[in-house]
């Protein structure tokens, strides 16, 4: 198989290259071993890391810089992006990301209160229609750190206070009024890039919690927690969250926004390929190639490479992948119609030494998935 034309669409590689250096990379490492093939980029996400840049490059518009609460209650350097229509899409991981823990994780204590901030900035300067991209969050406090930079009243003994997963429990009432009328004539609709529940074994705490230094004692507190907030959300706020597809998205956000911002759940990767046009561009390719930091289970539940496959695989175009590593789960993608998976080889290593050799370690394992491609038959 000698692809002529290849269309390059990855989500970023968490915490080392976003989806445009990734492009770039792989487009590069095409140059080398298939010189006669055109190629063309097409940086995307699913409501993650880089949502508001592959937003921004598909549909024109802005970013705007703030300085909001970082996730462990620190002052950090944030944006959002404003589109050509006046939407404003909010990033998740741009106020409370995993990476800017640095190398103190802790979901139990994190918050969402900047995210929160970034949305009230954004009010302010006029917006009205609001994406919400979730994904890549070092917390579990279920968006009310979020809710209460916007005014919901959290009350422990009648005072209140910004609860973190650690202190959900703590939460004995829930009074949404003052959000209410400064949320007025806003409408939310919130990018998920998974399916979770908020609570159980699939939910939050479970699955993603261990991910953000979560112990595992720690970790049933968590869901503990969630499960009285979706109690509390729903006896106070009259929402019933606790069995929502997508609720425990970015430690229980996708809940807290349907509650807290009356917002509407979406698959983050269909609205993503829907704005880039991305059917159309298929049409003009004899190969994809997607990927993401790492392949597993997860990914083939509404993450970046099944929606890519979903696609390329319903206009007859193969589709290989390219990983940082290949998890427990992974095989689900081939069953689904992947062509193969190629990784850098580094799963194990420490992370701020990937970080080091991140460029060159995709470059070599994006050539070698190059020549494997030539030598496939059709």
């Amino acid at each position: 198989m000698r692809p002529d034309r290849i269309l390059v669409a990855p989500d970023s590689f968490k915490g080392t290259l976003s989806s445009a250096e990734v492009c770039a990379i792989v487009k590069e490492s095409a140059a080398a071993v298939l010189p006669h093939a055109a190629v063309r980029c097409l940086p995307v996400a699913d409501g993650g890391e880089g949502s508001v840049d592959c937003f921004l490059a598909a549909a024109g518009g802005e970013k705007r810089f703030v300085t909001v609460t970082g996730p462990l209650f620190a002052p950090v350097k944030s944006f959002y992006g404003v589109l050509p229509d006046g939407t404003a899409v909010v990033e998740l991981a741009a106020a409370a990301g995993l990476p800017l823990t640095g190398d103190i994780p802790s979901a139990a204590d994190t918050t969402t209160y900047g995210v929160g901030e970034l949305i009230a900035d954004a009010l302010k300067k006029g917006c009205r229609r609001f994406l919400l991209c979730l994904g890549g969050s070092a917390t579990n406090d279920g968006g009310c750190g979020m809710a209460a930079a916007l005014g919901v009243r959290f009350l422990q003994n009648k005072k209140p206070f910004t609860p973190t997963g650690r202190t959900l429990e703590n939460i004995e009432k829930i009074d949404p009024s003052a959000a209410l009328s400064r949320l007025d004539g806003a409408s939310f609709t919130v990018l998920c890039d998974v399916k979770n529940p908020l609570c159980g074994e699939r939910g939050a705490a479970y699955v993603f919690a261990p991910q953000k230094g979560a112990t595992p004692a720690e970790v049933v507190l968590l869901d503990r927690g969630l499960s009285h907030l979706a109690a509390r959300i729903k006896a106070d706020v009259g929402a019933d969250v606790l069995d929502l597809p997508g609720a425990g998205a970015a430690g229980g956000m996708g809940g807290g926004a349907a509650a807290f911002l009356g917002a509407r759940l979406l698959p983050g990767i269909e609205a993503m390929l829907d704005a880039v046009h991305f059917d159309d561009l298929l049409q003009k390719a004899d190969l994809v190639v997607t990927g993401e930091g790492r392949v597993d289970a997860q990914s083939a539940d509404g993450k970046v490479i099944s929606g890519i496959l979903a696609h390329a695989k319903k206009a007859g175009v193969p589709t290989v992948a390219i990983a940082g590593a290949a998890g427990p789960g992974a095989e689900r993608l081939l069953a689904m119609g992947l062509a193969d998976i190629f990784t850098t080889g580094r799963e194990g290593a420490p992370f701020e030494e990937i970080k080091k050799t991140a460029r060159k370690d995709l470059a070599r394992a994006a050539e070698a998935m190059f020549r494997s491609v030539a030598a496939m038959k059709n």
